[in-house]
């Protein structure tokens, strides 16, 4: 992120070697000054990422190493192509997951053997290093970010509510077919085409009727109904699927694992999206879909608590979504304002497009810093902050968004530019996970016990 360089400074700016420069001062104090003081030239974000523990920045290599070899180069072609009919997967798609898999990408949720997650890194919250992994991704192209991570969404629920065999052998096998290259994607299904916050706030779902109904068979149960905007349905072998008893509501929601193969299942359609193209939001229909007891993800009526701890779980790394598509932006818009000459000098060198690019630095590293402060406690994620992290996170990455789209000006609407496509993305992250406004009330709700507690000190 070196700034192009005008006599070897940016105007309004002292060179290096100059007098009053503390880059040359700071080097003839005395040693506890020297100590106590430092103007090292480090790239910005390498200042963040020195301070993560050595395996987090291990795997944080690894993940930027794979985003800019095998997502970056086909961003583009994934974001400008064809709309996709259900379960039709783009070459170059179906190339970035078998290759992802291979990698480890879509199983380190385990450590080995039973998934690919570094023994090193079980000493931190998963939830960290996939919030670090998902950055990085985000980074490259937030589509295809989704494309991989939504797999590990549909996954959560066997992690957090899987009986020992879900947990240790159909988790695991899921994660040994992806690392052949052959991947077993898998999604979440909560939403129905009557409920996008009923489906994530216990008010609204108090007096919401379920649109998907679990019958019960012989040997299991037969679903019926409609789930809408699932994040890689289309192209799932299984999916984890909520729905409600017969002649009940939603506190009697079940989780239940569904194999795609399964007749009766069907992706009836995809969405022509604003953003994250290359993953699809798919309508998956349920008729007369059987379901074998086994295949019940925790304990019948416990769904509606498996779905909140995995929204609780998620939450942080869409707030890391946001992260790395803020940086991503002010990468974007600083390449311009170096290319870019006005009045014969580059933008780069104007007092005014500093101004804008520092506040951009300065807010992308603020919410990266609010991220990793609640991913490193997140051993069992709290609603109230992973819902702060996500609400907070991706409202000021889109201002970022913003801000980088003010200073491109004209030429923001540029695809070739980068930043209007980043923008398109960004407001996904605003939506998904509950929408921003459901997260702020979701801190209400966990705080609602305070906030009526007179005698409580309401110290936040």
């Amino acid at each position: 992120m070196n700034a192009p360089k005008r006599d070897g400074h940016l105007d309004g700016h002292l060179p290096p070697e100059h007098p009053l420069s503390p880059h040359a001062k700071y080097r003839d104090l005395p040693p506890v000054g020297r100590l106590l003081s430092n103007y090292a030239v480090r790239d910005l974000w390498d200042t963040d990422f020195a301070r993560l523990p050595w395996p987090l920045a291990r795997q944080r290599r690894r993940a930027r190493d794979f985003a800019e070899r095998h997502m970056a180069p086909i961003a583009d072609a994934l974001d400008l192509a064809p709309h996709l009919a259900p379960g039709e997967c783009h070459p170059d798609a179906r190339a970035l997951l078998r290759e992802a898999g291979r990698q480890g990408w879509l199983s380190y949720f385990l450590p080995r053997p039973l998934g690919s997650m570094p023994w090193s890194t079980l000493a931190y919250p998963a939830i960290w290093q996939c919030s670090v992994i998902v950055e990085e991704f985000s980074r490259s192209c937030g589509g295809l970010m989704l494309l991989l991570s939504a797999h590990h969404l549909g996954a959560m629920p066997l992690l957090l509510a899987g009986n020992a065999r879900q947990l240790l052998v159909d988790l695991p096998s899921v994660y040994r077919r992806c690392e052949r290259g052959d991947p077993h994607l898998m999604a979440f299904a909560i939403t129905e085409p009557g409920a996008g916050s009923d489906a994530e706030d216990g008010h609204g779902a108090a007096t919401y009727r379920p649109g998907v109904v679990a019958t019960p068979t012989a040997g299991g149960w037969l679903l019926n109904g409609r789930k809408c905007y699932i994040s890689g349905g289309d192209l799932a072998t299984s999916v984890t699927v909520f729905a409600a008893l017969q002649g009940e509501g939603m506190e009697s929601w079940t989780c239940f694992h569904v194999d795609a193969a399964t007749p009766g299942f069907r992706g009836a359609r995809t969405e022509r999206k604003m953003g994250m193209r290359a993953s699809g939001a798919a309508e998956l229909e349920f008729v007369d879909v059987f379901v074998p007891h086994a295949r019940v993800v925790g304990a019948l009526r416990q769904g509606w608590a498996i779905n909140r701890a995995t929204l609780n779980a998620s939450r942080i790394p869409v707030a890391a979504m946001g992260v790395g598509l803020a940086r991503a932006a002010t990468e974007a818009a600083l390449d311009f304002a170096r290319r870019y000459t006005l009045g014969g000098k580059p933008l780069v060198h104007y007092q005014e497009v500093q101004l804008q690019l520092a506040t951009m630095v300065a807010e992308t590293r603020a919410i990266r810093a609010l991220v990793w402060q609640e991913a490193r406690h997140a051993w069992r994620p709290r609603q109230l902050h992973a819902s702060l992290a996500k609400f907070h996170a991706t409202d000021v990455a889109q201002r970022v968004c913003e801000m980088a789209m003010d200073l491109v000006a004209d030429h923001g609407v540029l695809h070739e530019q980068r930043v209007e496509k980043i923008f398109r993305d960004v407001r996904l992250t605003r939506i998904f996970e509950g929408t921003n406004q459901v997260n702020r009330l979701s801190l209400v709700e966990d705080w609602q016990g305070q906030l009526l507690d007179a005698d409580h000190s309401m110290g936040v």
